[in-house]
């Protein structure tokens, strides 16, 4: 496929102001679905997670799930939404093979929570109040799996096959109005907030958000507008585009960009942007078109004729607020000033989802820079193997017991990846694999200087060096010593040891 002809990103925004909208879906980690008893349960064997109301068959009748309706509202005050005193359900028709029976229930003129607003801040520094048009409450579709290709998605695909286990999942979608003014930090504004969004929902502990999985997933609305119309708010936009279910935080950025060099492109060569859903391809780096951008008219919205409105109580709204957590943006800025990162540590920490797993470590009395240092590490670079998250590999509670045997001069930072190999293997407890193992330092001096006088009787002109004054030659029997120990030495005892055998 011939790579797409994109503009220069500076030249791009010479000529035109981009403007996105984002719409973030958030699966709701409820114990059943939406409007089924049916399990809220990820990696089940396909369609086994079904009842007769998530295939919508003659007869079944859905009932709201009440913790949903909970997450919702508390989702949306923490959005800073109004929350609606009275809302109710929606019948969106469609027809897609993910959803048997052709429609989905949502909420269309009476959402949850309404008018809102998410403050996010930039790595300059710069502050970014995104509006929130709407939260509303819906059930998500199934999945198609498709067979056949190199990067299992439909382009290239010989078949797809029907999933249904995530039809009916509990789904809020965050809608935001139009985000103008972003001008170069339109893509960083754009993974910016959604990464506050993750951040927020883990927080409320409604939500895994985990963006590899499909919990958390953004479509990105893209549209560009010629210069001098800076001031027309609404009044004049251009054709947007909306890239569909990117799932991780740099392609987010990436996606954004790319559709506004793309459109750039198509509007500075006089061509016209097509209203379109558009396929991101992280391998490539491009989008590709996927169907007609549909209106709200095209799905014959009618009221959901099997569910009555919902009327929450000002109390139960109240109790909710009550109960939110700290805002996102202010916990980041606390917690970077606490833990003394840099912009780009911080940065990494929240771009891989590590945000939390590092806190819980801090708070295991790990030291911050060695919970970042472990995490964004040894422990990411074996989750990249095995295609997981970090925080599935290993807790961090087990994370502190390594760290507590390495600042006991138990182990060096050599011997405790191996520990963490082996605790991710399951081979039982740091202690228990340091003993199993035989991994634990060698701190007799006697065996260490046994082998520091074999290393420097084996290099007698590195010992004449050190004698001559030349310290750094020391590193060569340093290194020879600490072979033959296996690793087990603690490499400052054994230049100590080097350099006083050498009679320095």
């Amino acid at each position: 496929m011939a790579k797409t002809k994109v503009m220069d990103f500076d030249k791009a925004l010479e000529l035109f102001e981009p403007v996105i909208g984002l719409e973030v879906h958030v699966e709701l980690n409820t114990t059943t679905k939406m409007f089924s008893s049916a399990p809220n349960a990820f990696g089940s064997d396909p369609n086994t997670n079904l009842t007769p109301v998530c295939l919508g068959l003659p007869g079944s009748l859905p009932v709201v799930n009440e913790q949903a309706v909970r997450y919702s509202i508390s989702l949306g005050l923490a959005l800073g939404c109004e929350i609606a005193e009275v809302s109710g359900f929606a019948r969106k028709n469609y027809f897609y093979p993910d959803m048997s029976k052709n429609y989905q229930i949502s909420q269309y003129d009476d959402p949850i929570a309404f008018d809102g607003s998410v403050e996010i801040e930039l790595e300059s520094g710069r502050v970014v109040h995104v509006p929130i048009e709407r939260a509303h409450m819906e059930e998500d579709a199934g999945k198609l799996n498709h067979i056949g290709g190199s990067t299992g998605r439909i382009q290239g695909a010989e078949y797809s096959l029907v999933d249904y286990n995530r039809a009916g999942v509990p789904l809020v979608e965050i809608v935001t109005r139009p985000v103008f003014g972003g001008e170069a930090d339109t893509p960083e504004i754009a993974a910016a907030y959604v990464a506050t969004i993750r951040e927020l929902v883990i927080a409320l502990g409604i939500s895994d958000a985990r963006m590899e999985r499909g919990n958390l997933r953004c479509d990105a609305n893209v549209s560009l507008r010629p210069r001098g119309n800076e001031g027309a708010g609404m009044s004049v936009l251009g054709t947007r585009t909306e890239t569909k279910n990117v799932n991780s935080l740099r392609s987010v950025e990436k996606a954004v960009r790319f559709e506004i060099q793309r459109q750039a492109q198509i509007l500075a060569g006089g061509g016209t942007i097509t209203q379109e859903t558009r396929h991101w391809h992280e391998d490539t780096g491009e989008t590709s078109p996927g169907r007609p951008k549909s209106d709200a008219d095209d799905y014959r919205y009618f009221p959901e004729p099997d569910l009555a409105p919902m009327m929450p109580s000002r109390e139960l709204v109240e109790e909710l607020r009550a109960g939110l957590p700290e805002h996102p943006t202010v916990r980041r800025r606390r917690l970077r000033e606490e833990w003394g990162f840099s912009a780009l540590e911080f940065r990494d920490v929240v771009n891989a989802g590590l945000l939390d797993t590092i806190a819980a470590t801090v708070a295991a009395e790990v030291p911050p820079q060695t919970a970042r240092k472990w995490w964004t590490g040894e422990i990411a670079r074996l989750a990249n193997e095995r295609s997981t998250a970090p925080a599935d590999l290993i807790t961090p509670a087990q994370v502190a017991s390594v760290v507590e045997l390495v600042d006991a001069g138990a182990l060096n930072d050599k011997l405790a990846r191996q520990v963490i190999q082996g605790i991710i293997a399951g081979e039982g407890t740091a202690q228990e694999i340091v003993e199993a193992r035989g991994l634990a330092i060698v701190s007799d001096d006697g065996a260490l200087i046994e082998a520091v006088d074999a290393a420097l009787a084996e290099q007698p002109d590195v010992l004449a060096k050190i004698r001559d004054g030349k310290v750094q030659a020391a590193g060569a029997v340093i290194g020879a010593v600490m072979k033959a120990m296996r690793g087990q030495a603690d490499a400052a005892r054994v230049r100590e040891l080097v350099l006083e055998r050498a009679g320095v």
